[in-house]
């Protein structure tokens, strides 16, 4: 069995006063990102980590990478990526929600700053909610079968928080709002570049 390194947990205090010496990627998705991140943070969605890797490991080599989310399941899910290719990080405990509920800067780029876009656990409670609230009225008004739909996204629920992973937020991630443009994603692989 492999052995690889593990990541560390910092908290907010902690990140606040070496922020500076981080090359901090936020996985979160474009829309979440473009609501406010942590000053000088590149936007990597953690479905695009893999893309990224040679970049993240040459920048490693020249600084330590923190990986940071909304509350820091997908950071801690992209750092053990990062660690199987040998890339030590760390995660900020709590992730972006516990830095702005400190009071600490959120930066927001100029673009975003007019378009709200609704967090990832946001958007999977309401699409999970709306979902059952359907199968549950369409199974009145229709046919009972209906009812499965709301039995499945039940079930869903159930399995995301056993295994902590979720789907629901991986197809919402690939809807527009959700997704970096091109531009974006390959200026934050260049400024990865330049770190290194």
């Amino acid at each position: 069995m492999a052995n690889f390194p593990t990541p560390v947990v910092l908290g907010t205090e902690q990140v606040r006063a070496r922020l500076d010496e981080f090359i901090v990627i936020d996985v979160r998705t474009a829309g979440e990102y473009g609501s406010g991140h942590l000053p000088g943070a590149l936007n990597i969605p953690l479905d695009q980590v893999r893309r990224a890797l040679p970049e993240i490991e040459q920048a490693a080599r020249s600084g330590e990478v923190l990986v940071v989310c909304a509350s820091g399941a997908r950071a801690e899910s992209a750092s053990r990526l990062l660690a199987e290719q040998g890339i030590v990080t760390a995660t900020l405990e709590g992730g972006t929600g516990a830095w702005a509920a400190q009071g600490y800067e959120l930066s927001t780029p100029p673009a975003a700053r007019t378009r709200a876009v609704w967090g990832m656990e946001r958007q999977v409670r309401f699409t999970a909610g709306t979902l059952v609230l359907l199968g549950l009225v369409l199974g009145w008004l229709v046919h009972p079968a209906f009812q499965l739909l709301s039995a499945a996204i039940a079930g869903g629920l159930v399995f995301s928080a056993l295994t902590d992973t979720c789907g629901m937020a991986v197809v919402l991630g690939k809807l527009p709002y959700n997704r970096p443009r091109t531009g974006d994603l390959d200026t934050a692989l260049a400024a990865l570049r330049a770190r290194a």
